[in-house]
């Protein structure tokens, strides 16, 4: 799994962090109950701070992604991997939607509204 951010975009980092693990998830780059990188382990090789790291590890954990567990680090959840086999249908969702011109926020609206 590579993850890359970039300081100079408006995004903030631990968001383009979370971002990159989610791909991975959907890629399936990760598979159910793989570690992820430490969180010094991962400032150091991105060179952040470990607590940008540990936010997006507990934006993760708090959208059910990963499970943090004490000593064990972050590990994939089983039912991330399984959503993750979504990634082809919001694919498609996504492209139909440029098709009509639908704006990304009017898409995320639709579907937040759906998901409720």
């Amino acid at each position: 799994m590579l993850i890359r951010v970039d300081p100079s975009l408006s995004q903030p980092l631990f968001e383009q962090l979370a971002a990159a693990v989610r791909r991975a998830v959907v890629r399936g780059e990760v598979v159910a109950g793989q570690r992820l990188p430490s969180a010094r382990e991962l400032a150091e090789s991105l060179e952040l701070n470990v607590h940008t790291v540990l936010h997006a590890y507990q934006q993760l954990r708090d959208e059910g992604l990963i499970e943090l567990r004490r000593g064990r680090g972050a590990i994939v959840r089983a039912e991330a991997v399984d959503a993750g086999a979504l990634g082809e249908s919001v694919a498609a969702l996504v492209a139909e939607a440029r098709r009509r011109g639908v704006p990304a926020g009017m898409l995320t609206a639709l579907i937040e509204e759906e998901y409720r």
